[in-house]
C-alpha cells in the first residue's frame, strides 16, 4: 500500500513498488509495472519508520524539491528486508556515472543533486547544449574529474567545460569540431586531453600552458604538421596523431619536445623523415610510423629507441641505434637489410617477415638476448649455425624461404617453437629433438622430407614435444616408429604423405594424444589400438582408402570424426556411444549403407553428415550437372564453435545457372547462418527486377543487410556471392561468371593452370582506397588496425552501427567463362592467409574431386598453424565449345531484358501436404532430431488442363547445355515437403505404415545430406508477371519471389516450384495449432524450403527464425523418382492426359477461370524461339461458368 506525500494521510492506494538500483519505482496502475512509472532516486535522500502506522517506511528524496513516498508492508519480514536494504541506498555516494549509449539529449535531472560525482560518461548519445540537462550546466558537477562526450555531434567545442576547473580527463573526440577556444588553458589541473576524430588543423596558444598534461590524442585531423604550440607542454610524454596529413618529421622538433616519449605518427603519409642537425633525440622511446609511404628510415639519431613500429611502409634501407632497443616490427617492407650499431644487447623481439632478406646481418647472431624471431616470407637460403645455437632464441619463426638444410645443433638450446614449413628441407638435423629438450612445437610441413630425427638418443626419451606438423612431406610408415618417443605428443598431423599403414604398436605408446589428422595418405585401416588413446577428441583421416571404421567411438572425449571420401561399407558399433561426440562425416562413401539400429546409436549426434543419392530433375536434361559439379568443406579448427557458411546451388534459376558462397562471422555463428539461408533467395528475386550485374548483386548485399538489421544482429560478416549465368541478351553467348564480395572471403579462377583473382578483399592492411576513405570520414582505427577496434574490414554485411565507415557495398565484377577455366575456388579468410593463390590451384590440379580438393584445401591450412574456423568451396568447370549442339534457329527474335521464365503448369499435392523443391546436390542441410526416417515419405502428385496450346504447333528447337532455349514445359510430377510430427505424419498416415525415403534417413539425430537448402526460386524463379488487371483481384492475394498467393474460395493456393498447395481455411487453422507445425508454418527452414506461407508471410523477414547450428527446426527433402520426369511433346499432350484420366483417381477442386490471350502474362523472351507452351491460367474475379478443373492424384 503506497501513498504519496505528507497531507491527506487516508488516500492509500495498492501499487507495485521496486527497488531497483539507486532507486524507488513506483507503478502508476494497480497491479501493473506499465503506464508512467514514478522514479524516486535514493541516494543522498532518507529513509525512516513511521511509527503511528504498522510496518510503514518513508522513502524521500534529496534536494530542495524532495519527494516522499509511504510504503506500508504486510509482514514484519518485508518490512526489515526493504528498510534494511534501502537504508544502504540513502547512504552511498554517486561518484562514478556510465550513461553512454542511452541517445541522451540531456542530463538527467536526478543527477543533478549528486554533489560528489567525479567520473560522467556520456559517450554516444545526442547531447544538446541547451537545456536544464543541456551541457551548459556541467559546471554545478564542482568535483567532476573525468568527462567523456564523445561521439555526440556537437560542431563545437562546449565552452562550459572549461568551467570545470577540476577535470583532469576530457574526451571530445569525433564531434566534428573545427577549433578549440581560448578558453582551455582554464584547466590546469587537465592530465589527459583527447581530440581525436575531427575536423581540427590547429590549436591555441593557451593550450601550451596546460603544464600538468601528459597525453594529448590528436589522431584522424587534418594537423600538417605537429603544432608548434607542443613545444611548451613541458610535461607532456605522450602525442596520437595517426591519420593526419603530415608528410615530413623533422627530428629536431622532437628533440625540443623534452618529456614526449611515445608519439604516433600511423597512417600520415610519411614520405621523409628528416634530421638536419647532429642533435641526438635522448627522450623518446617509441615510435610507430606505420602504414605510411616511407622509402629509407635512419633513426640512428634517437639513441634511446626501444620500440619502432614501421610496419607497411615500401623501406629498402633501414638504419638505427642499437643502444637501447628492445622491439623492432618491419614486416611487409622491401628491405635486404637491416643496419643497427651497435649491437642490440637488449632486443628481445624481432619481425622481419615478408620482406626481401636473402641472408640474415651477422648482428643477429650477436645479440644475446633475442627470445623471438619472425623472418617468415623472405628469400632465405640458409640460417647461420650460431643462430640455432642461441641461448636466449625461444622462438623461430622461418616458413616460406628457401631453406634446404638446418646446421646442426652442438649444444643443448632452449628452443620452444620452430616453424620450417613451405622450404626445400630434405632432413632435419639428426640432434634436432635431444638437443631442444624444450621444444613443444614443430611444424615442417610441405617440405621433402622422407624421414625425421630420432627422439633420444637411447630408449629413454626426454622430449616435451606437444605439437607437431608433417603434412605434405614425403615420409612413409617407417616414420611412425620413431613418434614413440614424444609420448606427451597432443597433436600430430601426418596428412598427404606416403603412409600405407600405421604401426598399432606404435599408435598406443601415445597416450596423451588429442588431435590426429592422417588424411589423404593410402591407408587401409585405422589401427585398433587408437582406443589406447583415451584423450583423443579429434580424428581426421579423410581422403584414404579406409574401409573398416574404426574402434574410437567409445573413447569418452572424442568430439568429430571425418572418415569421408573413403571406402567404408558398413560400420560396426558398440551397444553405446559417448555423449561427447558432436560431429561425424561420412561422406564420399559410396558403398556405405546405413541400418536403422546404427542411425539409431547416432542419434545424439548434432551433426551427422552423409551421402544422398542423386536423383534426376528437371534441370538434368539441361545438362547442368555435366557443366560443373561442387564439393565444399567447413572446419572448426580449434575453436569450439563454426562460425562459417556455405551456399552451393548447382541448378539456380532455370537450373543452367548456378550459386555459390562463403559467409564468413568470424566470432559469429548466427550471421553466417542466416546469410546462408537466405542470400540465395534475394538474389533470386532481383534477378526478376534487373539484368545488370552490378545492380542485382549490390541490391542484393544490401537487402541481405538490412534483414540483418531487422533481425537483431549487430555483429557483421563477410560475404562472396559467385553466380554462373547464361546471358540471353547476347545471341550465341556463353557462360559469364558474377562475383561480388565484402569483408575478407575471396574467389579465385583457374584459368590455363595460372590462378585468376575475382575478388576484392576490403580489409584497412590491403586497401589503400579503404583505409583512405575511412580516413576520410573520421573513423578512429586502433592500433591493431580496426575500425573503432571492431573489425579489420571496411565492408561488411551487418555491423549498421559502424556506418559510414563499414558499408555493405560489394565489390562486383563479371568475368566470361571460357573453356580454359577449369575450375573456381572459394575461400574465407582463414583459407588464403595460410594458402596462397598458386598453391590452392596445383592444390585441386592435382585432386580430380571437387568435395576431396575442398577436404585439402582446409586441412593444408589447418596444418599450417591455421587455428580459426575454415571453408572452402570448389567448383569444377566443364564449359566448352565442343559440347555445342545448338541447331541452326529458324529465326532472329528481338533482344529483350531478362524476364520471369513461363512457369510449368502446376501439379497438385493432397490438401494438407506444403509443397517443397526438389532436392539438389547443394548444401548439406540438418535435420531436427525429433524426426524419424519412417516420417520421411513424400508424395507428388501432377495435373492436366484440357485447354490445348494456342498458335500454331513448332517444333522444339534442340539446344544444348551452353546456349539453352527458354524453359520447356516439364509435366512431371514434382516433390512435395512435409512437415514432421513425432507422432503423425502430414499426410495423416501413422508414421510406421511409411516406406523409409531411400538416401535421407533420420531416427532422432540430425543428419546432413547433400540437398539444396534453398527453397524453389532456385528451380523456378517466379510465374510470368501478372497482368495490369491482376492486381485488383481479392486483397488477400500477395505476390512472392517463388511464386503466387492465391485466396479464392475459401481456399489457398501456393504456387511453389511448379507445385501446387491446396489447404482449406479449416485445416490451415488446424496447421497452426499443431504442436508439430505451429513453429514451422509460414517460417523459413534451415535448409532453404518453405513451407505453406501465411497473409503476412515475407522472405525478407524470415532470416529472424534461421536456425542456429545445433538446435531449431528442420525438414528433409522429398525424394524424386527419375521415372516421375517426363517431358511431352506437343502432339502427345492429349493422349497423356487421356491416359492420365484414365488411371488417376480425380479429386475435385475450384475451378480456374480462363485469362483470354489478350492479358495473357508474357513470357520469358529469348533469342531462339521457345518451344510451344500451354497456356498460361491467371485468376479472374469470375470465372466462366462450365468451365470444370480436374485435378489428377497422382501420389505415392
Amino acid at each position: 500500500i503506497v501513498r504519496k506525500g505528507k497531507t491527506q494521510l487516508h488516500k492509500w492506494a495498492e501499487r507495485q513498488v521496486l527497488l531497483c538500483g539507486t532507486c524507488l519505482i513506483v507503478a502508476s496502475v494497480k497491479d501493473s509495472l506499465t503506464g508512467k512509472m514514478h522514479i524516486l532516486p535514493l541516494v543522498g535522500g532518507k529513509v525512516e519508520e513511521v511509527k503511528r502506522r504498522q510496518h510503514c517506511l518513508m522513502f524521500s528524496s534529496a534536494g530542495p524539491q524532495a519527494q516522499t513516498y509511504f510504503v506500508n508492508f504486510d509482514t514484519l519480514a518485508d518490512y526489515q528486508r526493504w528498510h534494511r536494504q534501502a537504508s544502504k541506498m540513502v547512504s552511498q555516494t554517486i561518484s562514478l556515472v556510465d550513461l553512454s549509449c542511452y541517445s541522451l539529449e540531456e542530463v538527467p535531472e536526478y543527477l543533478s543533486y549528486s554533489q560528489d560525482l567525479t567520473h560522467l560518461n556520456l559517450r554516444h548519445n545526442f547531447m544538446s547544449l541547451q537545456g536544464p540537462g543541456g551541457l551548459l550546466n556541467l559546471p554545478r558537477f564542482s568535483q567532476l574529474k573525468s568527462l567523456n562526450l564523445s561521439h555526440n555531434r556537437l560542431g563545437v567545442f562546449p565552452e562550459s567545460v572549461c568551467e570545470i576547473l577540476t577535470l583532469t580527463e576530457l574526451n571530445l573526440s569525433c564531434n566534428g569540431m573545427n577549433t578549440v577556444p581560448a578558453q582551455i588553458g582554464n584547466l590546469q589541473s587537465l592530465q589527459t586531453l583527447s581530440l581525436d576524430g575531427n575536423q581540427l588543423n590547429f590549436l591555441p596558444e593557451e593550450l601550451g600552458g596546460l603544464a600538468q598534461l601528459s597525453s594529448l590524442g590528436l589522431s584522424f585531423n587534418n594537423f600538417p604538421h605537429i603544432p608548434g604550440v607542443l613545444d611548451r607542454l613541458s610535461g607532456m610524454d605522450r602525442l596520437a596523431m595517426a591519420g593526419n596529413r603530415v608528410e615530413t618529421l623533422e627530428l629536431g622538433i622532437l628533440a625540443r619536445m623534452s618529456h614526449l616519449k611515445n608519439i604516433d605518427l600511423r597512417l600520415n603519409g610519411l614520405r621523409w623523415v628528416k634530421s638536419e642537425a647532429l642533435e641526438a633525440v635522448k627522450q623518446v622511446t617509441q615510435l610507430d610510423l606505420r602504414d605510411n609511404h616511407l622509402a629509407t628510415l635512419d633513426l640512428s639519431s634517437i639513441c634511446s629507441l626501444e620500440i619502432l613500429h614501421c610496419q607497411r611502409n615500401q623501406l629498402r634501407a633501414l638504419t638505427l641505434s642499437g643502444f637501447t632497443l628492445r622491439t623492432l616490427h618491419a614486416s611487409s617492407n622491401r628491405l635486404t637489410t637491416v643496419n643497427i650499431y651497435p649491437v642490440p644487447n637488449q632486443l628481445t623481439q624481432m619481425d622481419l617477415s615478408r620482406n626481401l632478406l636473402e641472408y640474415l646481418p651477422d648482428w643477429v647472431c650477436d645479440s644475446r638476448k633475442v627470445e623471438v624471431l619472425d623472418v617468415t616470407h623472405n628469400f632465405l637460403s640458409e640460417l647461420p649455425a650460431r643462430l640455432l645455437s642461441s641461448l636466449s632464441l625461444r622462438k623461430l619463426l622461418a616458413g616460406n624461404n628457401r631453406l634446404q638444410r638446418l646446421p646442426d645443433l652442438l649444444d643443448h638450446v632452449p628452443l620452444e617453437v620452430l616453424d620450417l614449413q613451405h622450404n626445400k628441407l630434405g632432413e632435419l638435423p639428426e640432434s634436432l629433438f635431444y638437443k631442444a629438450l624444450n621444444l613443444k612445437y614443430l611444424n615442417v610441413s610441405a617440405n621433402a622430407l622422407e624421414i625425421i630425427p630420432p627422439s633420444s638418443q637411447s630408449e629413454e626419451s626426454l622430449s616435451t614435444l606437444q605439437e607437431l606438423y608433417l603434412t605434405g612431406n614425403k615420409l612413409n610408415e617407417n616414420c611412425a616408429a620413431l613418434l614413440v618417443g614424444h609420448q606427451n605428443l597432443r597433436v600430430l598431423h601426418m596428412a598427404y604423405n606416403q603412409l600405407l599403414s600405421f604401426p598399432a604398436s606404435k599408435l598406443s605408446k601415445l597416450e596423451l594424444l588429442e588431435e590426429l589428422n592422417l588424411s589423404g595418405n593410402k591407408l587401409k585401416t585405422i589401427p585398433s589400438t587408437v582406443s589406447s588413446c583415451k584423450r583423443l577428441h579429434t580424428l581426421i583421416a579423410h581422403s584414404n582408402h579406409i574401409s573398416v571404421f574404426p574402434e574410437i567411438l567409445n573413447l569418452p572425449e572424442i568430439k568429430l570424426v571425418d572418415l569421408s571420401c573413403n571406402e567404408l561399407t558398413e560400420i560396426l558399433l558398440p551397444d553405446s556411444l559417448t555423449a561427447t561426440l558432436h560431429e561425424l562425416d561420412l561422406t564420399g562413401n559410396s558403398s556405405l549403407l546405413l541400418e536403422h539400429k546404427t542411425l539409431n546409436l547416432f542419434s545424439h549426434i548434432t551433426t551427422l553428415k552423409l551421402d544422398q543419392k542423386p536423383a534426376m530433375t528437371a534441370g538434368d536434361s539441361l545438362g547442368s550437372s555435366t557443366l560443373w559439379n561442387h564439393g565444399y568443406s567447413e572446419m572448426s579448427g580449434q575453436r569450439n564453435k563454426l562460425c562459417v557458411s556455405v551456399l552451393a546451388v548447382d541448378r539456380f534459376g532455370d537450373s543452367v545457372e548456378a550459386a555459390y558462397g562463403v559467409f564468413d562471422g568470424d566470432r559469429n555463428e548466427e550471421v553466417p547462418r542466416l546469410l546462408q539461408c537466405t542470400m540465395g533467395d534475394v538474389l533470386s528475386e532481383e534477378l526478376l527486377h534487373s539484368n545488370v550485374d552490378s545492380v542485382y548483386m549490390s541490391n542484393t548485399f544490401l537487402t541481405s543487410h538490412r534483414k540483418l538489421g531487422m533481425a537483431g544482429q549487430k555483429l557483421g560478416a563477410s560475404a562472396l556471392l559467385c553466380y554462373i549465368h547464361h546471358e540471353p541478351s547476347e545471341l550465341g553467348s556463353y557462360f559469364s561468371l558474377t562475383v561480388a564480395n565484402v569483408g575478407s572471403c575471396q574467389a579465385v579462377l583457374c584459368r590455363d593452370g595460372q590462378p585468376l583473382p575475382l575478388s576484392k578483399v576490403f580489409s584497412l592492411e590491403q586497401s589503400t582506397e579503404e583505409m583512405d576513405r575511412v580516413k576520410l570520414s573520421k573513423a578512429i582505427i586502433t592500433e591493431d588496425n580496426k575500425v573503432s577496434g571492431v573489425t579489420c574490414c571496411s565492408r561488411l554485411l551487418g555491423c549498421s552501427y559502424l556506418s559510414p565507415w563499414v558499408l555493405p557495398k560489394p565489390w562486383v565484377r563479371t568475368e566470361p567463362l571460357c573453356s580454359q577455366d577449369d575450375f573456381l575456388i572459394l575461400g574465407n579468410r582463414a583459407l588464403f592467409e595460410k594458402v596462397s593463390y598458386q598453391e590452392a590451384v596445383c592444390t585441386v590440379q592435382a585432386v580430380r574431386d571437387p568435395r576431396a580438393a575442398a577436404k585439402k584445401l582446409c586441412t593444408l591450412a589447418q596444418s599450417y598453424g591455421c587455428r580459426d574456423n575454415v571453408g572452402a568451396v570448389v567448383v569444377s568447370l566443364h564449359i566448352g565449345e565442343d559440347s555445342c549442339t545448338c541447331e541452326t534457329p529458324h529465326a532472329n527474335t528481338g533482344t529483350e531484358p531478362r524476364g520471369p521464365p513461363p512457369t510449368p503448369l502446376p501439379v497438385t499435392a493432397p490438401p494438407g501436404d506444403p509443397a517443397m523443391p526438389s532436392s539438389s546436390s547443394g548444401i548439406a542441410s540438418e535435420f531436427n532430431s525429433e524426426t524419424s526416417a519412417s516420417e520421411m515419405g513424400s508424395e507428388a502428385g501432377s495435373t492436366a488442363s484440357d485447354e490445348h496450346p494456342s498458335g500454331p504447333t513448332v517444333r522444339p528447337e534442340r539446344r544444348c547445355s551452353l546456349h539453352p532455349a527458354a524453359t520447356l514445359f516439364l509435366f512431371q510430377r514434382q516433390p512435395s515437403c512435409t512437415t514432421f510430427s513425432s507422432n503423425q505424419s502430414d499426410n495423416g498416415l501413422d508414421s510406421d505404415d511409411e516406406a523409409p525415403l531411400e538416401g535421407v534417413i533420420s531416427n532422432g539425430s540430425k543428419l546432413e545430406v547433400e540437398v539444396d537448402i534453398h527453397c524453389c526460386a532456385f528451380q523456378i524463379r517466379s510465374g510470368p508477371a501478372a497482368s495490369p488487371k491482376d492486381h485488383n483481384l481479392d486483397k488477400t492475394r500477395s505476390d512472392y519471389p517463388n511464386g503466387k498467393m492465391r485466396r479464392q474460395n475459401s481456399v489457398v493456393v501456393s504456387a511453389t516450384n511448379g507445385c501446387l498447395l491446396a489447404v482449406c481455411g479449416r485445416e490451415i487453422s488446424d496447421l497452426k495449432k499443431s504442436p508439430s507445425t505451429s513453429s514451422l508454418f509460414g517460417k523459413k527452414l534451415s535448409n532453404g524450403s518453405v513451407v505453406a506461407p501465411e497473409d503476412s508471410h515475407n522472405l525478407i523477414e524470415v532470416a529472424v527464425e534461421a536456425p542456429k547450428k545445433k538446435s531449431g527446426y528442420f525438414t528433409a527433402p522429398a525424394q524424386q523418382d527419375p521415372e516421375d520426369q517426363l517431358v511431352v511433346p506437343p502432339s502427345l499432350e492429349q493422349d497423356v492426359r487421356e491416359q492420365l484420366r484414365g488411371q488417376s483417381p480425380m479429386v475435385p477442386g475450384p475451378p480456374p477461370p480462363f485469362t483470354p490471350p489478350s492479358i495473357r502474362d508474357p513470357v520469358w523472351d529469348h533469342p531462339h524461339p521457345p518451344a510451344p507452351m500451354l497456356p498460361q491460367r491467371d485468376l479472374a474475379p469470375n470465372p466462366i461458368p462450365g468451365l470444370q478443373q480436374e485435378v489428377y492424384d497422382t501420389a505415392l
